[in-house]
């Protein structure tokens, strides 16, 4: 059975995104418990990204661009210019602080943004591991290219292809490009499956789903996911990691560690960001 849902859009910072997860009536894919889907944005001179140091706990966070930059620093002391193609991973463990801004040579002329960007629940063993930070070059993405496909596997392992981070839940997060008519198999390797379509238009099951639509799959079988135009669309697939609580900028197995890593922040007990000042506050829960 296939469930569309349209993903509407939110103003965040004075940007606009969308949520893809959670959604109203189906939280996650396996351990994916969190995807947003921001611009394309037009920024001017002078203007940019500029997400303010701000702590997680209890994910793994996967960036991918498909146009424009980010500055990403974070509390280990990493510092690295994210592009499209490549992945930014950071499996925050116990705790990271972390920035995400435009660089400066980009800010100082016009320039797009669209970004992806997904958290992946830790497992209950790895709520409490050491932080860690890895960036793939475009060329390193693992990839599948035959005429009319181009999928590019972000995340975990699915399609005969596996990125070879370690320490992710069992999941796959993988980006599609569909030239018109084509036909993909979405094959059955995780019980949780969806996708969502970021630009273009495709039909799967008799169903047909549009941009800025996500696509829920109950069922174990190889669906096919037909463009009916030329389509850009996000895989998601993942075994269950159980019940997860969302608050902020956190995830946990249970509401006890949303309320220690608050008060964590809040008391300053994040390491700072090397490089940036600056500093989101704790809001109301």
């Amino acid at each position: 059975m296939i469930e569309v849902s349209e993903v509407p859009v939110r103003t965040l910072d004075g940007l606009d995104l969308r949520r893809v997860l959670p959604l109203p009536g189906r939280r996650h894919v396996g351990p994916v418990v969190f995807v947003d889907h921001l611009g394309p944005v037009d920024f001017p001179a002078g203007s940019g990204l500029d997400v303010r140091p701000h702590p997680h706990v209890g994910l793994s966070a996967v960036t991918w661009l498909f146009e424009g930059e980010i500055l990403h620093r974070d509390s280990l002391g990493n510092e690295q210019i994210l592009q499209p193609g490549a992945v930014n991973w950071m499996r925050v463990g116990a705790g990271v602080a972390h920035s995400e801004r435009t660089p400066p040579a980009l800010r100082a002329h016009a320039h797009r943004l669209h970004a992806l960007q997904c958290w992946i629940a830790a497992t209950d063993a790895a709520e409490d591991s050491p932080p860690a930070f890895a960036h793939l070059p475009a060329s390193e993405v693992p990839r599948v290219l035959s005429p009319g496909i181009d999928l590019r596997v972000i995340a975990g392992a699915g399609f005969d292809r596996e990125i070879g981070i370690e320490g992710e839940a069992p999941c796959v997060i993988a980006v599609l490009r569909l030239a018109n008519r084509m036909r993909f198999e979405f094959r059955p390797s995780y019980p949780e499956r969806g996708f969502y379509v970021v630009a273009g238009r495709v039909s799967v099951a008799g169903r047909d789903c549009a941009m800025h639509q996500f696509a829920a799959i109950d069922g174990q079988g190889t669906i096919h996911i037909d463009a009916l135009e030329p389509s850009t669309l996000v895989l998601l697939g993942g075994e269950p990691v159980g019940a997860r609580h969302l608050w902020w900028n956190f995830v946990a197995s249970d509401e006890a560690r949303i309320t220690a890593a608050g008060a964590r922040w809040a008391a300053g007990g994040f390491d700072a960001v090397p490089g940036d000042a600056e500093r989101v506050p704790l809001p109301p829960r």
